[in-house]
């Protein structure tokens, strides 16, 4: 069946009519947004005016009448809207000033403020994330800087600042005599909740388990037997926030509960599925609550003893768990009172409320002029399900791009290969995707080197394909939740 030309044009038109309407509509909004990042904001909105509709059938039909689809328009939203409809005869006195060149102008120059100058046959650059033991070896430094490391990244959930402060003090040397720049991040710990176990297990650190089991969520073992199975999250006014049906996971995910009854003494859960080996909960392991409103600031009185240290050595400063626009909000206050000159933030996108919150967040790092955002796909799959992180993955990353963001792609790049020096068929994949952001993070393991040059030949084979996609836009939840939060 022939397109419709007149359906097309109406639809195009409703769109470019809202998509003007945007500077005034959101004039409070970009009033706040440093100049230099203006367009940018305004080109942001656009963008989620495209995505909260439903436009597959538009696209096959300027597809089918060999336009453009608006498939690959993230940078330049409106300014491609114009352009498709010029070539179905209208004309427009004011062309939107976001086009292709400025947008990724815009990523490169920011890309550069976070993680220097890209190594010339790099095609994205490279974050290391440091290991005391490097400091043990010799040229272990100097071995990463020539084989493409480009931003050391310290995690300082771990370790003390005298540790960070003689890795710091290696790599500045390092770089000097190498003549390699190199970035120095700084990782807030952020609040981690990990289990704690408070009656059977406590000694042995860990506890068996079974798939139907009940155990319990608690602060304290008072009231319990020592045959319960009673576990904290080692963080005051969790408990008290959960609701019956939510969902807890444990240890990444592998294992899974319920929050079936809330009592005085705690909260019973059914443990409802066990995909561990060994069928034990340790003390440690990490613990999310992604159906729950959690009464946990973002910013840890650790994260805010940390930040004088952080102001005096950090480049780029990585907030851990933010949520909201106000997180970062308070983060850059708290920087702010030690020095006028705060390192740029990157974002750690890594709970289901940090994704809902995107465009906020992404306008919140736009009242200065340089950010970026870490796709921190970890605890990211755990909060919103591992059979979803393809999907949002993908989509942090095309707002990212119409926000005109750098994006870190992080978590098991190369996990195999970086720990047993074999490297799966699937995670090469995943690194092949990974080359497409703007930095890539790789974790700690024993065969560093090897994960640099094996990413590095998969970055110069999969940077030349990136453009022969051409995506279909559904409706975009993100963008559709953007506005309705804004009407009611």
């Amino acid at each position: 069946m022939e397109p419709n030309l007149e359906e097309i044009t109406v639809a195009l038109s409703a769109l470019e009519s809202e998509m003007s309407s945007i500077p005034g509509e959101f004039a409070e909004i970009l009033s706040h947004i440093h100049p230099d990042r203006l367009l940018s904001a305004q080109n942001l909105l656009k963008y989620l005016v495209l995505r909260k509709t439903d436009i597959q059938q538009l696209q096959n039909d300027l597809h089918l009448m060999g336009l453009s689809s608006l498939a690959s328009c993230e940078s330049h939203t409106h300014f491609q809207l114009q352009s498709t409809m010029e070539r179905l005869g209208r004309e427009f006195e004011v062309k939107d000033q976001s086009t292709a060149q400025y947008g990724s102008d815009r990523i490169s120059q920011t890309g550069e403020v976070l993680f220097g100058h890209t190594h010339q046959e790099w095609p994205s650059s490279i974050m290391v994330t440091m290991d005391p033991a490097f400091l043990a070896k010799k040229h272990a430094i100097r071995d990463l800087l020539r084989n493409g490391m480009a931003v050391a990244r310290i995690n300082c959930a771990h370790d003390s600042e005298e540790v960070w402060e003689k890795m710091i003090l290696r790599i500045r040397k390092e770089s000097a005599q190498e003549n390699i720049e190199c970035k120095i991040h700084l990782d807030l710990a952020g609040p981690k909740l990990r289990v704690v176990l408070l009656q059977k297990g406590k000694e042995e650190g860990k506890v068996k388990i079974k798939q139907g089991q009940t155990i319990w969520l608690a602060e304290s073992q008072e009231k319990f037997s020592k045959k319960d199975v009673v576990i904290s999250p080692g963080e005051p006014g969790v408990i008290s926030a959960l609701k019956v049906g939510e969902r807890v996971f444990i240890d990444d995910g592998l294992i899974m509960a319920t929050v079936e009854e809330l009592l005085e003494r705690g909260v019973r859960l059914k443990i409802a599925r066990d995909s561990s080996k060994k069928s034990k909960i340790k003390a440690e392991k990490g613990i999310n609550f992604p159906d729950s409103d959690l009464p946990i600031s973002s910013l840890t009185d650790y994260d805010i003893a940390c930040l004088p240290f952080v102001m005096s050595h950090a480049d780029t400063v990585g907030f851990s768990f933010v949520r909201k626009a106000s997180d970062l909000q308070k983060l850059r206050e708290e920087l702010a009172s030690f020095s006028s000159d705060v390192p740029p933030v990157i974002l750690k996108i890594e709970t289901k409320e940090a994704v809902d919150n995107l465009p906020h967040l992404l306008l919140e790092g736009m009242k200065h002029p340089h950010f970026g955002v870490m796709i921190a796909r970890g605890d990211l799959a755990v909060e919103i399900g591992f059979e979803r992180l393809v999907e949002i993955q993908e989509e942090i990353s095309w707002l990212c791009e119409a926000a005109h963001t750098p994006v870190i792609w992080a978590t098991q790049v190369l996990e195999s290969l970086h720990k047993s020096g074999i490297a799966s068929r699937a995670e090469i994949t995943d690194a092949g995707r990974a080359s497409m952001a703007e930095c890539i993070m790789i974790n700690k393991g024993d065969h560093t080197l090897q994960v640099l040059k094996t990413l590095r030949e998969i970055a110069e084979r999969s940077r030349s394909l990136k453009m022969k996609n051409r995506l279909v836009f559904r409706e975009l939840g993100i963008a559709k939740n953007f506005f309705q939060s804004r009407s009611s």
